[in-house]
């Protein structure tokens, strides 16, 4: 299964290549893909089986989501907010879990962070909460059929909490430098009713569908998979450089850029970093779904690993963007660049919350031992 999902993505590369202009130009995914990636079941490679979904172990599904940002970051993005917010589906009650994750097309996303207030209040004999507040980052939620948004409750709750698209209000503030097609604008609600069953407490409810992947600690999960989309873009980046340097003779110049002494050395250091931070990242991954599969959960220790591997991998993955860029020249600052649009890309990656340089003082608190607050390890 695992295999499948990696030649799946690998199958709609070429269809994604071809509309990544257009994503760039819409900001949001065009059609075209979010088609190709649902038929592909790579939007929700968390759903478990029981619900009919592929329930992929974390290693492909990492794997997949490198070679979809390789053709395009933002379309590795949205897979794997859309694949990771899918996870959630084993905590849900069934019933709420079949309506949201069941049908295969399903896509669903949405922003963990606290912005939503809550009211409990009673509906149709259904007890729930009316909530509204609004998000930022709701990377490809405009083709989401059900969006979630973290939200503190009256009854002293911290809930995610699922609402229909069609309650969900969009703001234009998407104007940005990297992963255009990401879609990732603010949205709001306003009185939505969620629910209980259409609501989970993270760290708190037990998973409803008890398998190996429930067990496996989601933000180190999550950790992981924006780093991967910064490794397939570094990847991306580095084949391109690797092609122009076959027969570009910068100005001045008799030679190739790849006979050029000063681009040999940075080339091979740059891939010697990238080969590296991806093996790193892959190891700390399955180590620690051994661990879960053999003793029910992952200690700190390795969600520790974990999260070193994919802040590490996150800033190698925009220093080797920048190398590539650098080497390119003059013809990479064009908007016609893919090296430019890698650039912006990797960039992005390292300001995500989970793979943000910062982590690396919490990081290293822990490697040495220091007590810290690790509630979101």
């Amino acid at each position: 299964m695992g295999v499948d999902v990696v030649n799946a993505a690998v199958e709609v590369a070429d269809l994604i290549e071809a509309h990544a202009d257009a994503g760039e130009r819409e900001r949001r995914l065009p059609t075209p893909v979010v088609e190709a990636l649902v038929a592909a079941d790579l939007m929700r490679m968390c759903v478990p089986a029981q619900y009919g979904g592929p329930e992929i172990e974390p290693r492909p599904m990492l794997e997949a989501i490198m070679a979809l940002a390789h053709a395009d970051g933002a379309a590795g993005w949205c897979s794997m907010i859309a694949s990771t917010t899918s996870s959630m589906s084993a905590f849900l009650p069934a019933e709420a879990a079949l309506e949201i994750y069941g049908p295969s097309a399903t896509v669903t996303g949405g922003v963990f962070a606290p912005n939503g207030t809550g009211a409990s209040v009673t509906v149709e004999g259904h007890d729930g909460f009316s909530v509204s507040g609004r998000w930022a980052w709701g990377s490809g939620t405009q083709h989401c059929q059900w969006i979630l948004g973290g939200t503190r409750c009256d009854d002293q709750t911290f809930r995610l909490c699922w609402f229909p698209a069609d309650v969900v209000t969009f703001h234009d503030t998407w104007h940005t430098g990297g992963m255009r097609g990401s879609g990732s604008l603010d949205y709001s609600v306003d009185g939505a009713f969620a629910p209980s069953e259409r609501t989970m407490q993270p760290g708190i409810t037990l998973p409803v569908v008890d398998t190996t992947l429930a067990r496996f600690p989601n933000f180190a999960l999550l950790a992981a998979s924006v780093a991967s989309v910064g490794l397939g873009v570094a990847r991306r980046a580095m084949d391109e450089v690797h092609e122009i340097a076959q027969g570009k003779r910068p100005q001045f110049s008799a030679r190739t850029l790849a006979e050029s002494a000063f681009t040999q050395i940075e080339f091979a250091r740059a891939e010697a970093a990238l080969r590296s931070a991806r093996v790193f990242l892959l190891d700390e991954i399955s180590q620690a779904w051994e661990a879960v599969a053999a003793d029910g959960e992952a200690n700190l220790e390795r969600r520790t690993g974990i999260r070193l591997a994919a802040t590490h991998a996150a800033s190698v993955a925009a220093d080797v963007a920048d190398v590539a860029f650098t080497l390119a020249g003059g013809s990479a600052v064009y908007d016609t660049s893919v090296l430019g649009r890698c650039l912006r890309d990797a960039h992005v990656v390292t300001q995500h919350i989970q793979t943000a340089p910062k982590l690396n003082e919490k990081i290293g608190q822990l490697l040495l031992g220091i007590d810290t607050d690790v509630a979101m390890f």
